[in-house]
């Protein structure tokens, strides 16, 4: 079974959160990757940490800290945008009730669902509209 680890779930495991951490240990490593909007919602908040920096401590820790998320990055297989993606992006769009899901979200849940994966999230509730999505939070 495939798991895509969201975005907060990723932040967590970079932060080495316990519980994330052993049931990785759990799952096949090998099983585990990120889509494509979690590698880019996680440096796009670096990217703005570089960008908003002030001072030169600020600068040099944002500095710092893009680099250890794009090290952690690297260990990772990340799912990207195809055809099949977009096609039940697509389709999501078109179910009126996730409407009011964030744009991100909802290309996670795309993501997660054209390729057969469970996204692991500590969102569930964000995700509960959406038709056939697996769900876990593994944070819980």
């Amino acid at each position: 079974m495939l798991f895509l680890l969201g975005t907060d779930i990723a932040s967590l495991v970079l932060h080495e959160h316990d519980r994330i951490l052993a049931r990785i240990v759990e799952v096949s490593r090998d099983d585990i990757d990120l889509s494509l909007i979690t590698r880019l919602e996680m440096l796009r908040g670096r990217f703005e940490a570089v960008f908003k920096s002030a001072t030169a401590k600020e600068l040099l820790r944002a500095a710092s800290g893009l680099a250890r998320s794009e090290t952690f990055l690297g260990e990772f297989r990340v799912v990207a945008i195809d055809e099949s993606v977009a096609e039940r992006f697509e389709q999501l769009r078109a179910i009126k009730k996730l409407n009011k899901i964030d744009r991100g979200d909802l290309l996670q849940a795309a993501i997660a669902l054209a390729n057969g994966a469970t996204l692991v999230t500590r969102n569930t509730k964000d995700y509960a509209n959406v038709p056939n999505l697996l769900v876990e939070n593994w944070a819980a």
